[in-house]
């Protein structure tokens, strides 16, 4: 059994993303910008945020925290978007999930220019990944296919099982591994005979929120097992599988924390090179 290291290989890729930064701004004679927008005062929000600046600071790309109240409405939140789309020295804006109760999420995710959604969440970047064309991709999918690929798991022809229905991860992972040429089965909480489908997957992730979901018998002998689930329990973090009930049945398995977290911050700071790329050679 391997662990896919996500902690290791997000420090490889985002020396490599550092020198994009480098030679990009040094191309263009501009510095690279990625705003985020904070709403309310969620405590995981705010330290998924902090990572994201510490994830810029890094590979140098410069960053702009707007912190709102939970009494934002749905209109301070837009003008702060629409002030951002306006503006030519930001190239990537993202709007940090969830948003607090009441805040119309498709409304505002949409509002963001396409050009500059870093996050991969506007309804133009999942057209095109539906259409397999080339898009700013969502960030949790994005960094396990990397995460795969580095560790040069091959996903074509393969057997993948994706349990989990969301638009941030399970839509968009099914798709990628699709666009991969997989074989792909998404299951939700209405699939019956979860166990039998999930025991057919070479390549199992499994996005649900909750805590060990996925056990033993779930899984089929040397497959490959993505873990995307992180869940606050008494015992600390864990993720949606049973991981050391899961772990000597696979070939592979990402830990939690440590395996798909590292990856997603990193593949915001691709998103956010590519944008930029793409927004100054347009111009």
């Amino acid at each position: 059994m391997t662990i896919l290291d996500g902690k290791q290989t997000a420090a490889v890729v985002r020396a490599d993303i550092k020198e994009q930064v480098a030679k990009a701004t040094a191309r263009f004679g501009e510095p690279m910008t990625l705003a985020v927008i904070l709403v309310g005062d969620d405590p995981a929000s705010r330290v998924y945020v902090s990572n994201k600046i510490k994830a810029c600071a890094e590979v140098g790309i410069l960053s702009r925290r707007i912190v709102l109240g939970a009494d934002a409405t749905d209109q301070d939140v837009q003008a702060e978007i629409e002030a951002l789309n306006a503006d030519p020295a930001v190239c990537g804006i993202l709007l940090q999930l969830p948003l607090p109760a009441g805040c119309d999420e498709q409304r505002l995710l949409a509002a963001i220019d396409p050009a500059k959604d870093v996050d991969g969440l506007h309804v133009v970047q999942r057209g095109k990944l539906f259409c397999g064309l080339p898009a700013l991709l969502p960030c949790t999918p994005y960094g396990i296919m990397q995460l795969l690929a580095r560790y040069q798991i091959e996903v074509a022809g393969k057997r993948a099982v994706v349990v989990g229905r969301s638009n941030l991860v399970g839509k968009p992972l099914a798709m990628l591994l699709l666009n991969a040429n997989a074989t792909v089965t998404v299951c939700h909480s209405r699939t019956p005979d979860l166990k039998d489908v999930c025991r057919t997957a070479d390549i199992l992730c499994v996005a649900v929120g909750k805590p060990r979901f996925i056990t033993a018998d779930m899984v089929k002998e040397g497959a490959v097992v993505v873990d995307v689930g992180i869940n606050r329990t008494e015992q600390g973090l864990v993720g949606d599988v049973d991981y050391a009930a899961v772990a000597p049945h696979c070939s592979f398995i990402t830990p939690v924390p440590g395996g798909v977290g590292p990856m997603t911050v990193t593949m915001l700071m691709q998103n956010t090179c590519d944008a930029y790329l793409l927004q100054h050679s347009a111009r």
